[in-house]
């Protein structure tokens, strides 16, 4: 669950990128929102800040503010993954999705399959882009926020109506569906444990 070039650093303020397996529509198909939503909040109890995010029916975006907590930002993510894979997983047995599980099980590499490995729920890498500016936080906050709007998905006409972003937020000033932490209020935050 590695990203595709390591973080070289245990904080700072990032753009995490990762995606369902074969761009599957996974976090839709278990209604899955909230396994994503409880990391966040696991990230939050360990002192990290969620800045912002959209998840989308098979893949997430989120901009997120680690602090030093004495382990990698790789292996927060990577157990992150884990987390919510094992949900998706049992979401997926409980309703009997049998041709979806048997492609995650059949796609786990041998290599994988001997660490006992059951199912690929995501791609193995995930994106990653550290931001030291303003500039880029807003530039990468636009990108995953109109995300849901454009054609390839067209799930809402305008970025606040998407009930799985910070959209609504930065747009008008009021909470969505999971309260973030305004980029512009990390300035005073030590990222130091």
């Amino acid at each position: 669950m590695a990203a595709r070039k390591p973080i070289p650093y245990n904080s700072g303020i990032f753009f995490i990128t990762f995606t369902c397996h074969k761009w599957l529509p996974l976090i839709n198909e278990v209604n899955g929102y909230d396994i994503m939503y409880n990391w966040f909040d696991v990230l939050k109890h360990k002192g990290h800040f969620i800045n912002g995010y959209v998840l989308m029916p098979n893949h997430i975006h989120a901009i997120i503010s680690f602090i030093n907590t004495g382990q990698s930002i790789n292996t927060i993510v990577g157990n992150g993954k884990r987390f919510m894979a094992y949900e998706i997983i049992k979401r997926l047995e409980g309703s009997n999705q049998k041709e979806l599980l048997a492609i995650l099980s059949n796609d786990v590499e041998a290599k994988r399959k001997e660490n006992k490995k059951i199912h690929q729920v995501w791609e193995t890498s995930f994106g990653w882009k550290e931001c030291r500016t303003k500039e880029f936080i807003i530039e990468k906050l636009t990108y995953a926020h109109t995300n849901p709007c454009v054609k390839k998905w067209n799930l809402c006409l305008h970025p606040a109506d998407y009930l799985h972003s910070s959209a609504k937020y930065y747009l008008t000033g009021e909470q969505g569906i999971y309260p973030v932490t305004n980029f512009m209020e990390m300035d005073d935050i030590s990222f130091i444990s």
